[in-house]
């Protein structure tokens, strides 16, 4: 997607091919028109500095962004980890599995796109800073 400027918007997604919400934002960026980089979190985890990056862009704490609900979360007692944002974020790294998804980046910040309303708002906040 190019913005009525000419310039072009960087688009990441951190998709989940396994999950029904990463597919859906996967398809509102394909219908909306916009070239964006598939970033397959599972395959390719992001670092710690990513991640923390990542975060401070959506505006969440880790804990606030962890998927409790899976089976590693409840292996590591998650829930009961005290909350330290560098222990939580190396935890998730190490374990990408537990990163909410999909996550859709953009020049304008992130977000956790589980909607195509919050795939299209993360569009509009990113034309609105290009």
């Amino acid at each position: 997607m190019t913005p009525s400027g000419g310039e072009k918007m960087g688009v990441e997604l951190w998709h989940n091919p396994r999950c029904s919400k990463s597919r859906a934002a996967k398809a509102a960026l394909d219908e909306a028109g916009v070239a964006y980089t598939e970033r397959r979190y599972l395959d390719e985890p992001p670092t710690a500095e990513e991640f923390d990056a990542l975060l401070t862009g959506i505006g969440v704490e880790p804990w606030e962004a962890a998927r409790l609900g899976e089976p590693v979360a409840k292996e590591l007692g998650l829930k009961d980890l005290p909350h330290d944002r560098a222990r939580w974020i190396e935890v998730m790294v190490a374990h990408p599995a537990l990163i909410q998804r999909p996550i859709v980046v953009t020049g304008g910040g992130a977000v956790v796109a589980r909607d195509p309303g919050s795939v299209r708002a993360a569009l509009d906040k990113a034309l609105d800073s290009a």
